[in-house]
């Protein structure tokens, strides 16, 4: 392959390995955290409480990493800019490892009290500031280095270890509760996916350091002006489009965590599913994310990319409308609901990165881009799970269908500002 003018010779097909497997981490452990909201942290963390209220309790805990994460992209490009790329990404592998063992071997609420729930939270915020510094440029750089006409392709690639990594997180709770029972599965089997969590972070983070710190990689990050420049600079001289790009990209992020963490909290609740058959539903859920994240990349080759990402921001405001029905319905119904749900996250998610801030200036580009998605994870995803569930109980679906539908009327509303931007420019 031709490597694009004014680039180092540095192959994309490499480089969207290296995406994949970073990214496939992150969000296994995001997924893990999500799900054990659900399946252990009721019982283990708020004991004292009913299961709704302690659901909420976990999901407000969950939220607290997205909370964190752009303060962790801030701090650790300031890392980067003084001690270099190694250091920031050692530091972050420290602080990540720390946090996913530290709640692999927390006690509960019988042994600590809320001493525990405090841990749990401390935790959680660590994972959050971690993995804001655990940005590699790498999903920029796949791009900038992919043949023009191939870059929607490429940019797919950043976004695949999303599936990948809630369809091996789902499989292993799958596992386990199917094998173990329901007061082993309380007492430590629950432990076990965050230990995986961090064998997966640190494999993972250091696959990328061998990756990143090469020479190849180093020059070619160097010639696209990939530089960690100041938040402060960044949001002064980009900030509009910093906002402009993660509103753009909330309607595939609302859906995330409504088709992933919220099908399970609302079962649960109504106990109108067994959990190992919603597992089941929820690991062929994966599998159409996937290949719906795959078949993005083709849509938006023909379509554009802006163009995807609004078709898919009116397709899922109409679907939507149909959420109450398919949730409140049985079995089959809410199985469809997580089915369509994963069709439609895969085509837009796949393509949602990158719609606005390709525009951003280049030396602003590898910080930007961490931030403009550090910003569509906590106003589109970070408290998904807690809202829709608490309302959803209190006022009924059709709160997630206005939750999902503010998220695409924002999606839309950032393209149209956008595009009036450039057109004026």
């Amino acid at each position: 392959m031709k490597t694009p003018a004014g680039h180092s010779p540095v192959a994309p097909g490499e480089i969207a390995i290296g995406v994949i497997i970073g990214r496939a981490s992150e969000h296994f452990d995001f997924f893990v955290f999500g799900m054990a909201c659900v399946l252990a942290f009721p019982g283990v963390f708020f004991p004292n409480t009913d299961s709704l209220n302690a659901m909420l309790y976990g999901f407000a805990i969950f939220a607290l990493a997205f909370v964190a994460r752009p303060f962790g992209t801030a701090l650790f490009m300031s890392i980067q800019r003084r001690w270099g790329r190694s250091v920031k990404l050692t530091a972050s592998l420290f602080m990540l490892g720390t946090a996913t063992a530290g709640i692999a071997f927390l006690p509960g609420y019988d042994s600590l009290g809320g001493t525990a729930i405090f841990l749990l939270a401390l935790f959680r915020t660590m994972q959050g500031f971690a993995l804001g510094g655990s940005w590699d440029g790498l999903p920029s750089l796949l791009v900038l280095n992919a043949p023009p006409a191939k870059r929607n392709w490429y940019a797919m690639f950043g976004q695949l270890g999303a599936p990948i990594g809630f369809l091996l997180a789902n499989a292993l709770f799958f596992y386990l509760i199917k094998s173990t029972s329901t007061e082993d599965f309380q007492a430590w089997a629950w432990r076990y996916p965050f230990f995986v969590a961090f064998a997966i972070n640190v494999v993972a983070l250091f696959a990328r350091l061998r990756l990143v710190l090469t020479e190849e990689y180093t020059q070619a990050l160097e010639e696209s002006e990939l530089e960690p420049v100041n938040t402060q600079e960044l949001l002064d001289k980009q900030g509009p489009q910093i906002f402009l790009g993660a509103f753009a990209a909330i309607a595939s992020y609302a859906l995330f965590h409504i088709v992933t963490i919220f099908p399970m909290s609302w079962i649960t609740h109504n106990n109108s599913q067994a959990m190992v058959d919603v597992l089941s539903i929820q690991m062929l859920g994966g599998v159409v994310g996937i290949i719906a994240t795959i078949i993005s990349g083709v849509i938006a080759g023909q379509l554009g990319k802006r163009t995807t990402v609004s078709l898919m921001a009116v397709l899922i405001g109409m679907f939507a409308l149909f959420a109450p029905m398919l949730m409140d319905g049985g079995p089959a119904l809410q199985d469809l609901f997580i089915l369509i749900g994963f069709a439609l996250l895969g085509i837009s998610y796949g393509q949602s990165a990158g719609t606005v801030t390709a525009s951003l200036e280049r030396r602003f580009r590898y910080a930007g881009a961490a931030l403009t998605s550090d910003f569509a994870w906590l106003f589109g995803a970070a408290f998904a799970p807690l809202v829709a569930l608490g309302l959803s109980v209190q006022f009924g679906l059709h709160a997630v269908s206005f939750y999902l539908l503010s998220g695409s009327l924002c999606t839309l509303l950032a393209l149209y500002i956008n595009s009036r931007l450039e057109a004026e420019g």
